[in-house]
């Protein structure tokens, strides 16, 4: 009986292979086969013997079998998700919970949950509706204005501002001391103001609190704000700056917001790439149906200004495509008859017919939504230390803030033998300043931002990037190895050279009538004859009639068995030999088109600091050298089986970090063990694009030292978000505790300054070219 176990932890092809030796020693099984992509174990074995296949899976390594347990994975839309801080701290709660794992999105607004059974999901789905004020929402939430978006926080924010302004002037002038009605205008003022900008904040604090989250910004600047007001009340100096700090955190928030959301809308720019609809003709009938529905082989209509629904070749019309989106390119591209057209191209000018070559969840608009959505999924180290530092580093900061506010000036008054409020009150002030700056989430929210930023860049360009990670490891690769045939080359023959014309024309003639793959080199070609009589002959050539005279088109073994007498030539090329009447004529050479950029590609890369670039191949050592010089690869390694490829790269990780690019299904292995891979993403296969880190849309190699620019760019971004939050937020910590009166504004000034900074500076990916 074949049975089909599914597994985790397989994490390489060499593993896979001594698990599958480990069950065929240990197990009586008819056979098994391993598959560390797909990370599943089919065996063909009873009933009673599958229980011991299973605990010899879960004995080996870190492999462990999941399908006995029944799991409920989903992505929840949701929104009201404020801060990145939150989200975090919404990721813990759900990961705390039995049976439950979750990864929080607050980029895309979205948590991948991962349910033991129905009973973990509704409790998760309890923890997620119950969590500040976030709301579960069906599909993509509709899209709203900055203005309307924000709306609520812009009134309650100039409403304070035209309560506070008032209180400022009787407060600061004096009127409002002078008599009972006045001072009870300012107190009135002063505490309308704080209310009407801090009720959002003081209520998610004691909805936190009750939950037992009490380490988060709205507790920090709860307590900061009335600490401040109290310490004014006892100072009878009012409650300006505890409504200050409120209002002025509530700005850097809408600010933070704002810029957050003009981040999240270059990205969902990005899902309007799909085509809503797809117009199928058949038999002469037009019917509209959706893109999901389309078969490869059907021929769909795209009219001037539609998106093209999925990947597609013209058999009819000429037009041009707008491939901004897929490309970056702002410069129309022309097609014709043959050329294949990228979903999410816009056809700016004359209908095309097309036949559909690619299923929708096959094509490039499916590749890129899946991957931005699922972009978050694999976390830099960078992003996981923040996580980890921020977990750790507020509460310790609350704990130093409450050391600040009680030991310093007890210790203070003890030495000087009095105790007097005004010691601890200026102490007590200073702790509020050390609180506000305190906050991570500049840290937390910029970092993030700045990876996603990153991958949306990436996918401007054509380019799907799976996740910070791979960004990261991209950017730091020293070492690049490439496949050869449908990487550095078109992976389809053409001719590179001919000994005449007439030889050339005569072979396009037969060529025409020939099955084999050498015959896609003379398409196009001009013949200017009609064969006749055709006839292939396996493994030579083809033998035809062309103006009544006997042609032979074929290798060198075929004009000897028909007594052609001729001088065979040396070459690493393809050789296809003419003869006609009996007469040699001439001799054509056809290899595989090298990629028009891969030579520029290597330049740039080497120029980004990549010390060296070697060819891994199983094809022919004199071909693979030819195309190596072409290029301008240090080396290249020939004719190797899929597991010699895979030892190459082992060795070449030793040099330094490596970056591999192929397209195979044999390249699947090697691609898991570089530091970083890259896919075609029009020829690689299903395998390749799978095990990549990132997947070149169009397949031009163009894309990848931009992939690097970009993923160089990023961490640089990342670092100066990392190092310049913490400076300033340190810095202002030693002024708060080092100056006497530093003023608790300031404080606030300088969080909200460098939240802005941090995630104004995150932005920048967005402009890295």
């Amino acid at each position: 009986m074949i049975n089909v176990i599914k597994i985790s932890g397989l994490d390489c092809a060499n593993c896979a292979r001594e698990l599958e030796e480990e069950i065929e020693k240990k197990a009586r099984v008819a056979s098994v086969a391993v598959d560390f992509m797909a990370q599943k174990v089919t065996v063909d074995c009873d009933g009673e013997e599958l229980a011991n296949v299973k605990r010899i899976c879960n004995s080996f390594e870190e492999v462990k079998v999941v399908e006995e347990q029944a799991v409920f994975g989903e992505k929840i839309k949701v929104e009201g998700l404020c801060c990145a801080n939150c989200a975090r701290e919404l990721e813990e709660i759900l990961n705390a919970l039995d049976g439950v794992e979750a990864c929080v999105d607050f980029m895309n607004s979205n948590i991948t949950l991962t349910a033991a059974d129905a009973g973990a999901r509704e409790k998760a789905v309890y923890e997620i509706t119950h969590f500040e004020d976030v709301k579960i929402v069906d599909g993509r939430p509709p899209k709203k204005s900055v203005f309307r978006e924000k709306l609520y926080d812009i009134l309650i924010i100039a409403i304070a501002a035209a309560l506070f302004v008032p209180a400022i002037v009787l407060d600061l002038t004096g009127v409002g001391w002078e008599s009972l009605a006045g001072k009870i205008s300012v107190y009135a003022l002063y505490g309308l103001a704080f209310l009407t900008a801090g009720h959002p904040v003081l209520i998610n604090t004691v909805k936190n609190v009750a939950h037992g989250r009490i380490f988060d910004e709205n507790f920090l600047m709860t307590v900061a704000a009335i600490g401040a007001m109290l310490l004014g009340i006892f100072a009878h100096d009012g409650f300006f700056e505890g409504v200050a700090v409120m209002i002025l955190y509530q700005l850097g928030e809408l600010l933070q917001s704002i810029a957050v959301g003009s981040s999240r809308s270059s990205i969902s720019e990005l899902m309007d790439l799909k085509a809503e609809w797809a117009t199928v003709v058949e038999n002469g009938v037009q019917r509209v149906i959706s893109p999901d529905e389309l078969k490869v082989g059907d021929i769909i209509l795209i009219k001037a200004g539609e998106k093209a629904p999925v990947d597609c070749r013209v058999v009819s019309g000429t037009s041009s495509l707008d491939l901004k989106s897929l490309n970056g390119e702002t410069l129309p591209k022309d097609v014709g008859e043959g050329d294949e057209i990228l979903s999410g191209s816009i056809n700016l000018s004359r209908a095309l017919e097309c036949e559909v070559v690619r299923e929708y969840k096959n094509s490039a608009v499916a590749k890129i939504l899946e991957l931005v959505e699922n972009s978050t999924a694999k976390k830099s180290k960078p992003e996981k230390f923040i996580t980890k530092f921020a977990k750790y580093y507020t509460p310790a900061v609350c704990f130093a803030a409450l050391a600040v506010a009680g030991i310093i000036p007890t210790v203070i008054c003890a030495v000087r033998g009095d105790f007097l409020w005004a010691t601890y009150s200026e102490w007590i002030y200073r702790a509020l300043s050390f609180l506000v700056i305190s906050c991570p989430c500049a840290l937390v929210i910029s970092v993030p931002l700045s990876y996603f930023g990153g991958i949306g860049r990436c996918a401007k360009f054509g380019i799907l990037v799976k996740g910070s990670t791979c960004l990261d490891e991209l950017s730091k690769c020293t070492i690049a190895a490439f496949d050869k045939t449908g990487t550095l080359t078109e992976g389809g023959f053409d001719v590179v050279a001919y000994s005449s014309e007439r030889a050339l024309r005569l072979a396009a003639a037969a060529e025409k009538f020939s099955s084999h793959a050498i015959a896609a080199a003379f398409e196009g070609i001009d013949a200017g004859f009609a064969a006749s009589d055709v006839e292939e002959i396996a493994g030579m050539g083809v033998k035809c009639v062309v103006d009544g005279k006997t042609v032979l088109v074929g290798n060198a073994k075929l004009l000897r068995s028909e007594g052609v007498e001729f001088g065979e030539k040396d070459s690493v090329s393809t050789l296809v030999y003419v003869a006609e009447d009996g007469e040699y004529a001439g001799v054509i050479e056809i290899d595989d088109k090298l990629k028009p950029a891969a030579a520029e590609a290597v330049r740039e890369l080497r120029a980004q600091g990549v010390e060296k670039c070697v060819m891994l191949t199983g094809d022919n050592a004199a071909r693979a050298k030819v195309i190596a010089d072409k290029v301008g690869l240090d080396g290249c390694f020939a004719s190797l089986l899929p597991d010699e490829k895979l030892e190459k790269a082992e060795s070449l990780k030793a040099e330094g970090k490596l970056l591999y690019v192929g397209d195979g299904i044999n390249d699947a292995p090697v691609m898991t063990c570089a530091d970083c891979a890259a896919s075609m993403g029009k020829v690689g296969s299903d395998a390749a694009i799978e095990a990549s880190d990132a997947v070149l849309v169009s397949d031009d190699l163009k894309l990848l030292p931009k992939a690097r620019r970009i993923a160089r760019g990023t961490r640089r971004i990342v670092f100066e978000n990392i190092v310049g939050s913490l400076a300033v937020k340190f810095a202002v910590m030693g002024l708060g505790l080092g100056l006497a009166g530093f003023p608790l504004i300031v404080a606030v000034a300088a969080d909200v300054g460098v939240m802005l900074a941090a995630v104004l500076n995150a932005m920048r990916t967005h402009l890295i070219k």
